[in-house]
């Protein structure tokens, strides 16, 4: 049985898709795949993963290609690109969701909706990114569980 954020990530990766496609109508298309969602919370996850998705396709793009060496970026299957893309905007803008819920979610997501190696790839790149973001200090989660004990040892206390 599905979990109730996963109904919801394969309908935000629904839109997505459909946008990549079309370019446009993201408005259109996010009412007309939400359209049975009739939790408001469900609703505004969607609607925030997917806006912070399209705005920041161009970065996510660069994270992607600094991490996949001799493949060009046009050669990842869309559904793939689209799915790396949710779980940086989960891991990067979502404070309360834990990074390791966000990398299965995406891994699990990749073995219905794609390729048999697609849950090994988005893994390694999204721990890559994941991996970067704790050394930056730009990792902003918040809350019990959320936190790796490895960056709290970091403080510079020792």
């Amino acid at each position: 049985m599905k979990t109730n954020r996963r109904i919801i990530r394969e309908k935000v990766l629904q839109v997505l898709y459909a946008f990549e496609l079309n370019g446009e109508g993201l408005t259109f298309l996010t009412d007309g795949i939400l359209t049975d969602v009739q939790n408001l919370t469900d609703i505004e996850f969607a609607k925030e993963l997917i806006n912070k998705v399209v705005a920041n396709r161009k970065n996510y793009d660069e994270e992607i290609k600094k991490r996949v060496s001799n493949w060009e970026i046009e050669r990842i299957a869309l559904i793939d690109k689209i799915l790396l893309m949710m779980g940086m905007a989960e891991i990067s803008a979502f404070p309360d969701i834990p990074p390791k819920v966000s990398i299965n979610e995406a891994i699990e997501i990749a073995k219905e909706y794609s390729t048999s190696n697609s849950g090994k790839f988005i893994n390694g790149i999204l721990d890559s990114y994941l991996s970067d973001l704790k050394k930056d200090g730009k990792l902003k989660k918040a809350g019990r569980g959320l936190i790796d004990e490895s960056l709290t040892k970091k403080s510079g206390n020792e």
